[in-house]
């Protein structure tokens, strides 16, 4: 009996990679599938993973029809054991309905994959429905990490290095934002970005892992005193001199 499985998860905890490696399993067996994506970071229409890995992909639009997609497809002829949905937040209500009635009336597996909640620590309204259908829903085991160590449960949207907890739930930008030395010099205030050295390139949106408890004290890793007191040498004198073994 197919099934609607939800696989969720912080960013970094491996969701795509998950995703491709079980369109992997499944080709092998000789099922065949239909894998959509949305707002990937290799661009449109794929799968990837920051492990380097990436497959082409149907892309979802927020007037795409599952129902009416895989129908087409299965009116000319194709034969279809599964399908694979990455990013699924990103997914509006009724495509979710839309993934549940396939799985009850076709009879195909759903494998819906993507981050539960946002920087805000609000649901996306795409993994809220998942949850509310889904036969299963499971916690990826590969755990993101905080940049204190322990195990990171929040998503956090950074700009300039600050964390911030209000603004569109979707917004474009990276895990990682290299300082481009090359860029023109312009100063700005070193209170916002203390690590920028006098360098000012426009707002720079970033996302980070986060454990609870740094979420809530919106500490990142650039802004947290601790990471900076490190970073600092200690004010100490040698304690001999070369003269003073002579």
């Amino acid at each position: 009996m197919a099934e609607l499985l939800f696989f969720s998860g912080t960013m970094d905890c491996g969701k795509s990679t998950l995703a491709l490696q079980m369109d992997h399993n499944h080709k092998a067996r000789g099922r065949r599938g239909v894998l959509f994506s949305s707002h990937d970071r290799a661009g449109e229409s794929m799968i990837s993973s920051r492990l380097g890995l990436q497959v082409p992909a149907v892309e979802v639009f927020p007037d795409t029809d599952f129902w009416t997609e895989l129908s087409l497809r299965q009116t000319m002829g194709a034969r279809i054991d599964y399908v694979i949905c990455d990013e699924a937040q990103f997914y509006t209500i009724e495509q979710i309905d839309q993934l549940a009635r396939i799985v009850d009336e076709m009879d195909i597996d759903v494998f819906g994959f993507g981050i539960t909640s946002d920087f805000r620590t609000r649901l996306f309204p795409g993994s809220q429905r998942l949850i509310e259908l889904a036969d299963r829903v499971q916690v990826l085991q590969v755990e993101a990490l905080c940049w204190c160590g322990k195990r990171a449960t929040h998503n956090a949207r950074t700009v300039d290095g600050v964390m911030v907890v209000e603004g569109d739930q979707m917004v474009v930008g990276d895990v990682d934002q290299p300082i481009d030395d090359d860029a023109p010099a312009i100063p700005r205030n070193p209170a916002v970005d203390p690590l920028s050295g006098g360098r000012d390139r426009g707002p720079v949106v970033g996302y980070e892992t986060l454990c609870r408890r740094h979420h809530m004290r919106r500490q990142t890793s650039r802004t947290s005193p601790s990471l900076y007191a490190n970073e600092m040498p200690l004010p100490f004198e040698p304690r001999f001199q070369e003269s003073d073994l002579l």
